[in-house]
C-alpha cells in the first residue's frame, strides 16, 4: 500500500490569470473551463498524458487527477473495501478555492461503497449480499465499508474458529452447572431452588411448602429436621414418629404395673392398693380400718398388703385351758401337761413378698429370770424348708431370722420355743409363741 501511494499523482493547484479588463472563470489543476458553457471539466490524465502510468501499472483517470495502479490489484474492479482502501487522490493545495460548478462526471467509489441510484456512494453490505469471508462458524457482521466476522454469544473466536466458551469454569453458577453448545445451564442442589437471575440458589422451607413431618418439622439450610413430641421417637426414615414404649425401658418406672400409651404412659396398682400422688408407687388400703371387710362379729379383721384376713378366734385343745384372747396353758397338776410346752401364746404378723434377706423378722425373750436358770431358743415346727432360723441375741431374747427369700402369696406357722433350765432346782420347761406369717403377693 505504501508503493501504491508513492505513486499516486500529486495535484498542484494553477490559478489562471484573466486578461486585463475582463475576469474569467479559473479552475484548479486538473479542470479544464469550457468556454461554451463557462463550468470546469475534469481532465482526463490518461487520454491526454502520453504513458502517463509505465510498466505493469495502468492509469486510472480520476476527478481532479489519475491514479497509477498495478494491473492484478482489484482496488476498480470490485467496489469493496481492501487493504488499498484509504487511497485517495491527494486534496488540492492551500489557495483560494474558486466558485465552479459541480462537476456532473460518473464517479469510483472506494472499496465497500457502490453507486446507488443517487449517484451517490453508497456502503455495501457484504452480510446480506452473501459476500463476505467469514467461517461457517462465525457470524458476518455488516460495519461502515466493510464488515466484521465475530462468534454468536457463548462462543469466543481462535483461529479463526468459534469454540463454545465453557461458563462452568468460570463459575457462573452458584451450584450446579452443565455446559451446554453455546451456553449453560444452572440448577440447584436438593433443598435449594434456582432464583429468577438463573444463577443463584435460595433455600427452600420444606417446613411451610409441604411440611413432610408427621410432628414437628425444623428448616435447615438445604434440608430440614424431623423431631417428636415427647413420648415418641423418630423413626428410621427421619420423617414419621412412632410412639414410644416407655415401659420397656425400665422395671423402675412403676412400683407395679406399667401401661403404655400413646406418647406417654401411667401406673396402675393391684387391687388392695391405691395409687400415690407420684404417680408410680402404691399403697395398702388398710381394709380394717376403713371397715371396708367381710368378717363376722366373732372374727379379727388381720390387714395385709393388698388384701386382710378374717381370723378366727383362739381355741386351745385339751389339756391345754384358755387363760385369754390368745393364750392357752397347761396345768402342771394335770398328767397330760407332762410333756407338753407350759404355755402357747399365739401371734400373727404379715410380711411383703421377695424381702430381702438376711432379715429379723421377729423377736422373742423370756418375761422373768430365775436365779441359777439359763434360756435356749429354737424353732420347734414349721421350718422344713429352712428358711429360717433362731439367733440368740442375749441371756434372755433371740430373733427369728429369714435367711431365704419368701415368695407370697403364702401363709406359714412357726412354733418358736423357749426351753427353760434351771440347775438349782433341777428344772426344765418350755414356752411356745406359734407364729403365724402371712406373706403378701406383692412386694410393696
Amino acid at each position: 500500500m505504501q508503493g501504491l501511494k508513492r505513486i499516486l499523482t500529486a495535484f498542484t493547484l494553477a490559478i489562471c490569470l484573466s486578461s486585463p479588463g475582463k475576469a474569467q472563470q479559473q479552475c484548479t489543476n486538473g479542470f479544464d473551463l469550457d468556454r461554451a458553457s463557462g463550468q470546469c471539466l475534469d481532465i482526463d490524465e490518461c487520454r491526454t498524458i502520453p504513458e502517463a502510468c509505465r510498466g505493469d501499472m495502468v492509469c486510472v483517470n480520476q476527478n481532479g487527477g489519475y491514479l497509477c495502479v498495478p494491473r492484478t490489484n482489484p482496488v476498480y474492479r470490485s467496489p469493496y473495501l481492501n487493504p488499498y482502501s484509504n487511497i485517495y487522490p491527494l486534496p488540492p493545495a492551500p489557495g483560494p478555492v474558486p466558485n465552479y460548478p459541480t462537476v456532473t462526471r460518473p464517479l469510483m467509489c472506494r472499496f465497500g461503497y457502490q453507486l446507488d441510484e443517487n449517484n451517490q456512494c453508497a456502503d455495501v453490505d457484504e452480510c446480506a449480499s452473501d459476500s463476505h469471508q467469514c467461517n461457517p462458524t462465525q457470524i458476518c457482521i455488516n460495519t461502515e465499508g466493510g464488515y466484521t466476522c465475530s462468534c454468536t454469544e457463548g462462543y469466543w473466536l481462535l483461529e479463526g474458529q468459534c469454540l463454545d466458551i465453557d461458563e462452568c469454569r468460570y463459575g457462573y453458577c452458584q451450584q450446579l452447572c452443565a455446559n451446554v453448545p453455546g451456553s449453560y445451564s444452572c440448577t440447584c442442589n436438593p433443598g435449594f431452588t434456582l432464583n429468577d437471575d438463573g444463577r443463584s440458589c435460595q433455600d427452600v422451607n420444606e417446613c411451610t411448602s409441604e411440611n413432610p413431618c408427621t410432628q414437628t418439622c425444623v428448616n435447615t439450610y438445604g434440608s430440614f429436621l424431623c423431631r417428636c413430641e415427647p413420648g415418641y421417637e423418630l423413626e428410621a426414615d427421619g420423617v414419621n414418629c412412632s410412639d414410644m414404649d416407655e415401659c420397656s425401658f425400665s422395671e423402675f418406672l412403676c412400683q407395679h404395673e406399667c401401661v403404655n400409651g400413646p406418647g406417654s404412659y401411667y401406673c396402675i396398682c393391684p387391687s388392695g392398693y391405691n395409687l400415690l400422688d407420684d404417680s408410680r408407687s402404691c399403697q395398702d388400703i388398710n381394709e380394717c380400718e376403713n371397715r371396708n371387710f367381710t368378717c363376722t362379729p366373732q372374727q379379727t379383721c388381720f390387714n395385709i398388703p393388698g388384701e386382710y384376713k378374717c381370723l378366727d378366734p383362739v381355741r386351745c385343745e385339751d389339756p391345754y385351758i384358755q387363760i385369754n384372747e390368745n393364750r392357752c396353758m397347761c396345768p402342771a397338776e394335770n398328767a397330760g401337761c407332762r410333756d407338753q410346752p407350759f404355755t402357747i401364746l399365739y401371734r400373727v404378723m404379715d410380711m411383703v413378698s421377695g424381702r430381702s434377706v438376711p432379715s429379723d423378722i421377729f423377736q422373742m425373750q423370756a418375761t422373768t429370770r430365775y436365779p441359777g436358770a439359763y434360756y435356749i431358743f429354737q424353732i420347734k415346727s414349721g421350718n422344713e424348708g429352712r428358711e429360717f432360723y433362731m439367733r440368740q441375741t442375749g441371756p434372755i431374747s433371740a430373733t427369728l431370722v429369714m435367711t431365704r427369700p419368701v415368695k407370697g402369696p403364702r401363709t406359714i406357722q412357726l412354733d418358736l420355743e423357749m426351753i427353760t433350765v434351771n440347775t438349782v432346782i433341777n428344772f426344765r420347761g418350755s414356752s411356745v409363741i406359734r407364729l403365724r406369717i402371712y406373706v403378701s403377693q406383692y412386694s410393696f
